[in-house]
């Protein structure tokens, strides 16, 4: 990150403290304060920036290969990268007011699944050697953060050979047991469907796609899951049920069933989660509804029967499933995340409460309506215990 004239010079100040303060994005914008997020909200600090200030602090750092794009888009994706400030996703965008910078703050460590709080069951899914993973969730829920989790432990376990796709490289992995081959969309291939197509030529054991966006990415990774290779990606869809139901839709309906077919038989699992502020409001917690590859699964989605999966997740604990509304309860039973907030996350917070606090929605003790009632009751609950204590 160029740090020689004000601009730069100003920016990189405004990432190291959005660093230190624990923020998962810098938002630069022209009328307004700096913005970090911290624990999901959106906190200013400092004074109004306008729009010459932040001209000179973000085209600086627009790669000189995408300012045309800039130019002709109004937006651009980039990473950013300097040995002081670390590494960090970027979009930049004209608005009404001026240029915004969004910034993603990635961690300088490579996560695991521990860390992110994540089932460690999770991991099991990257022993098979073929067949798609898909991370679930909507934008900014730690969807790369789990990729790269489940890539660094193929990189620590294995010698596989493992390519990327990204757009753009967030997680840089460095050398470790396998070959970690990362290629950014624009800079290194033109797109994912390209590059998937180009993939299978590069002799790789596990292929990575940053995002199965359109029809044609996901008819290439369902041919690689097929064809001997691991794919792991991610989609922005809120549960497993809706990531097979979106997979399918890509589709004509001519194609459907076939990719009923290759679904029912190549898929290993699928993660959806969900990031929430914690009890004490200083960071972000992660729910994980986890929903493996099984035999029955597999039978509804082929018989088209995906409207039967949330009954297959109420009863499938021997195989491994997780439902999102078990996963919160636990977080708040140990006292992670408050009821009220993980309430706002599920479709029915009411059975949320019911597991929580193991009651069924609806069995309060109701009051006796006369006093003759209660006598009556006294008097069999006192008998009843005379009974027992013979």
């Amino acid at each position: 990150m160029p740090r020689g004239t004000g601009g730069a010079r100003d920016l990189a100040v405004l990432l190291e403290a959005g660093r230190n303060y624990r923020a998962s994005d810098v938002h630069v914008v022209a009328g307004r304060p700096t913005l970090f997020r911290i624990a999901g909200e959106l906190l200013p600090q400092g004074g109004v920036l306008d729009a010459a200030r932040v001209e000179g602090m973000l085209l600086p750092v627009v790669p000189e290969r995408l300012r045309p794009v800039l130019e002709r888009d109004g937006s651009c994706d980039f990473s950013l990268e300097s040995p002081e400030m670390g590494r960090f996703r970027v979009n930049v965008s004209r608005q009404r007011t001026g240029l915004k910078g969004t910034f993603r703050v990635i961690a300088r460590e490579i996560p695991t699944l521990e860390s992110l709080g994540l089932p460690p069951d999770i991991a099991k899914a990257t022993h098979h050697h073929q067949g798609l993973i898909v991370v679930t969730g909507p934008s900014g829920h730690g969807k790369t953060s789990t990729l790269a989790a489940l890539v660094d432990l193929i990189n620590r376990e294995t010698t596989h050979h493992v390519l990327t796709v990204e757009d753009p490289v967030e997680f840089v992995h460095p050398r470790k047991k396998a070959l970690i081959s990362q290629r950014e969309v624009g800079a290194n291939t033109k797109t994912f469907a390209s590059a998937l197509k180009g993939s299978l030529r590069e002799d790789p054991d596990v292929i990575v796609v940053g995002e199965l966006r359109d029809t044609e990415t996901v008819r290439m990774a369902l041919s690689a899951a097929e064809t001997g290779h691991l794919l792991i990606s991610t989609m922005n869809t809120p549960s497993a049920a809706k990531t097979i139901d979106r997979l399918i839709d890509l589709f004509p309906p001519a194609d459907q069933q076939q990719v009923r077919l290759s679904l029912s038989s190549g898929l290993r699992l699928i993660v959806s989660q969900r990031l929430m502020a914690s009890a004490d409001g200083k960071s972000m917690v992660a729910a994980a509804e986890v929903l493996p590859g099984s035999v029955a699964l597999g039978n509804l989605i082929r018989d088209n029967k995906t409207y039967q999966i949330p009954s297959l997740q109420q009863r499938g604990k021997s195989l491994g499933i997780i439902r999102f509304e078990d996963s919160m309860a636990d977080l708040v039973r140990a006292g992670k995340v408050k009821l009220e907030v993980a309430k706002s996350f599920v479709d029915n917070p009411d059975e949320l409460e019911a597991v929580v606090t193991g009651r069924r929605p609806g069995t309060a003790v109701q009051p006796p309506e006369t006093p003759q009632e209660g006598a009556r009751l006294l008097s069999k609950m006192g008998s009843l215990v005379g009974r027992k204590g013979g």
